[in-house]
């Protein structure tokens, strides 16, 4: 059998209901059998591929807190060190009634690829609870933070492993979580989490950098097939902090963004969100307020209970959560004439979707790489923390972009030398320095 399947068939019998998981992994492995052809007996006696899709360490723990009413709850807390091969684990926390272990580890092993392909020294990891944020009282979610890092902060540190905020943790919760690792450890190492407040040590442009990011990658995108992003019609899905990031950028560059989505349905604004409704969605993220506001206060069209792929769009950006975009979705959208679609949430497309779009010929730029830009701050974060210096907003800016342009070229180049999609070459790539590192560090 072939070593990829074996691998694959392995993962899948040993971890069988980590759906997300051989979501992710098929997706990966799938995209590297020409690079393992080249090299298979040195990554079979190594190895290699056993390594690269378990975890090297998984942190499970229990999370008692107290409510408002003096009743104890208890969570589960989780942090996956997946790979540590180029750098300090790195990967953000989530907050949220779906969190797994399986979750957990898609994520962190999605994470290891995306960080690799940003050419900063860090690794992947992914953490979070399943505890709910939405409806708790600022000091009940002061309580579990506390609750949460007494735990967690043993487990990190600024060159073990750096967390960041992800669903349901916004800046509020990564001050709590940060005070309260500064009491334990009795040191002011704030290079331990990143996203935080300018006050203390977090770094211009955070909140908008992965929104940013994927607008930089678009824009290289839509170059390489000789399109510009002015005057484009996109549906952006989502209506967080990605999405608000995407929308402000671009339509500062010309886009028209057509569509907003929560769970309840999606938002309709035919000529394109003006800046009095990018400005309302930091209202609505952080009031937790349902998409269809906007069209209470702005009359703008509300579409219960459906997703806004069924718009006629040049781009789709999804930037919602995972598996938001199926097949029937890619069926809509292919027929409605979209061009491409960029990623902007974690593995946004379902298996069946993606193959779709390549069988006709729409070209799809993978999460792993549209969506680095959060993280590659959060590593200039983590630098600006280590040399007590604060690069301004320009500076920042301007890092980002650079990072965003060599992502497409990698990934641009590795499709073009094994001849496979776009994704795909992004997979290559940050394989390419993971498995190099590992190889040389010997085979622990």
């Amino acid at each position: 059998m072939n070593y990829i399947d074996e691998v694959y068939e392995n993962l899948v019998r040993k971890y069988p209901e980590e759906k997300e998981f051989h979501q992710t992994a098929k997706e990966v492995l799938d995209s590297l059998y020409k690079v393992i052809a080249e090299n298979e007996e040195l990554y079979r006696k190594n190895a290699l591929l056993e390594r690269l899709v378990e975890p090297e360490r998984s942190i499970v723990f229990r999370t008692p807190w107290e409510d408002d009413k003096g009743q104890i709850h208890v969570n589960t807390g989780y942090r996956v060190q997946f790979n540590g091969a180029i750098g300090p684990y790195k990967g953000g926390l989530r907050f949220h009634p779906s969190v797994r272990l399986g979750t957990m580890k898609f994520l962190a092993f999605e994470q290891t690829f995306k960080n690799s392909l940003t050419g900063l020294p860090i690794g992947g990891g992914k953490g979070g609870s399943d505890f709910d944020p939405i409806g708790k009282s600022d000091n009940e979610i002061k309580r579990f933070c506390v609750s949460f890092m007494t735990e967690l902060y043993r487990h990190i540190g600024p060159d073990r492993d750096v967390p960041a905020g992800d669903l349901g943790v916004s800046g509020k919760e990564i001050g709590y979580l940060f005070g309260q690792y500064r009491r334990i450890r009795g040191s002011y190492e704030n290079g331990v989490i990143t996203g935080k407040d300018l006050s203390f040590g977090g770094s211009k442009i955070r909140p908008e950098a992965t929104g940013f990011g994927i607008t930089y990658f678009l824009q290289e995108m839509l170059r390489d097939k000789g399109e510009e992003l002015n005057g484009k019609k996109i549906a952006i899905s989502g209506c967080g902090n990605v999405a608000w990031g995407a929308a402000q950028k671009m339509t500062e560059l010309g886009a028209k963004i057509v569509t907003l989505s929560d769970p309840s349905g999606y938002i309709y604004a035919p000529e394109g969100l003006r800046e009095e409704h990018i400005r309302y969605m930091l209202q609505v993220r952080s009031a937790n307020l349902p998409v269809g506001n906007f069209s209470e206060k702005f009359g703008l069209e509300f579409v219960p209970g459906k997703r806004p792929w069924e718009r006629t769009v040049d781009i789709a950006v999804p930037c919602a959560t995972q598996n938001e975009l199926d097949r029937r979705d890619a069926e809509n959208l292919v027929k409605n004439g979209v061009l491409m679609i960029c990623e902007g949430s974690n593995m946004p497309c379902t298996l069946e979707a993606t193959e779709y779009f390549d069988s006709r010929g729409v070209t799809l730029g993978p999460s792993k790489a549209a969506n680095a830009g959060g993280v590659a701050v959060s590593a200039l974060e983590m630098s600006q923390d280590s040399i007590r210096y604060s690069w301004t907003e320009k500076e920042v800016d301007e890092k980002l972009h650079g990072i965003m342009k060599n992502i497409f070229k990698q990934s641009k180049e590795m499709s073009e030398k094994y001849s496979v999609t776009l994704a795909q070459g992004a997979n290559i790539a940050g394989f390419l320095k993971v498995a190099d590192a590992m190889l040389k560090q010997g085979n622990y």
